[in-house]
C-alpha cells in the first residue's frame, strides 16, 4: 500500500513538471520544454523501482518483443504513422505549399543533422527512444493506471505535441503540431495493446523516417 501511495506521488509529480516545463514554450527564447523528456526517463525508472515492478510487467522490456508485437492489432496501429505522416506532409504542402515544409525542416534542424546518413539514424533512434520512455513507458503508462486510458491518452499527447511547436504562420504551426498530436494518439495505442514502449519505439521512429525520406525526397 505503501509502495502504491508512493508510485501514485511520483507519477503526478512526474506529469506536473513534464507539463510545466512544455508550458515554458509560450516564451519563444526558452529551451527548457526540451527537459521534459529527461524528466519523463527519470521518473519512469524511479516509479518502476520504487513499485518494483517485475521485469516481465516493465513498459520498457526486450525479452518479450515477438510476442507483444504479435498481440492483437498491434502491428497495424505501429506501421501507421508511416502513413499517417507521408499524409499530413502531402496535405500541408497542397495547402501550404513550400512554406509547411520549411516549416517542419525548420523544426526539427536544430536537432537532426540531415547530411549525415549515418548519424541521422543515430540521433532518430535515441530521440524516438527518450521520447517514448517519457511519454508513452512514463507519462501515459504510469498514469493510464490511476485515470482512463484515452483521457491519459488525450494528455500525454497534447504535451507531447505542445513540445514540437515551432514559431511560424499560425496556420502551419496548428496544423504541424495537430499531425504530431494524431501520431502521439497513435503511439499511445501501440504502447496501450503492446504494453511495451519497444514496440511503440519501433513505431515511432520508423514513422519518422519514413516521413523524413518522404519530405527530402519528393517535397524539397
Amino acid at each position: 500500500m505503501e509502495n502504491s501511495k508512493k508510485s501514485y506521488a511520483l507519477t503526478m509529480t512526474g506529469a506536473a513538471i513534464m507539463i510545466l516545463l512544455t508550458a515554458t514554450k509560450i516564451v519563444p527564447s526558452s529551451k527548457a520544454a526540451g527537459y521534459a523528456v529527461f524528466v519523463g526517463i527519470a521518473f519512469f525508472f524511479i516509479t518502476e523501482a520504487v513499485a518494483k515492478t517485475p521485469r516481465s510487467e516493465s513498459g520498457l522490456r526486450f525479452n518479450t518483443i515477438l510476442k507483444d508485437i504479435k498481440k492483437s492489432g498491434v502491428i497495424v496501429w505501429a506501421l501507421l504513422p508511416c502513413v499517417s505522416g507521408v499524409v499530413s506532409l502531402t496535405a500541408g504542402n497542397l495547402i501550404f505549399g513550400g512554406a509547411f515544409v520549411d516549416h517542419v525542416l525548420g523544426r526539427t534542424g536544430a536537432f537532426i543533422s540531415f547530411d549525415k546518413t549515418v548519424l541521422l539514424i543515430i540521433q532518430f533512434i535515441i530521440a524516438g527512444f527518450g521520447e517514448e520512455i517519457a511519454f508513452r513507458g512514463f507519462f501515459f503508462g504510469k498514469t493510464s493506471k490511476y485515470f482512463p486510458a484515452w483521457l491519459c491518452a488525450v494528455v500525454s499527447s497534447a504535451v507531447f505535441a505542445a513540445g514540437h511547436i515551432a514559431q511560424g504562420n499560425v496556420g502551419i504551426v496548428i496544423f504541424d503540431i495537430s499531425g504530431v498530436f494524431i501520431d502521439s494518439l497513435i503511439f499511445s495505442v501501440v504502447y496501450h495493446k503492446s504494453g511495451s514502449c519497444v514496440i511503440s519505439t519501433f513505431s515511432h521512429i520508423l514513422g519518422n523516417m519514413i516521413s523524413f525520406f518522404a519530405l527530402v525526397g519528393f517535397f524539397r
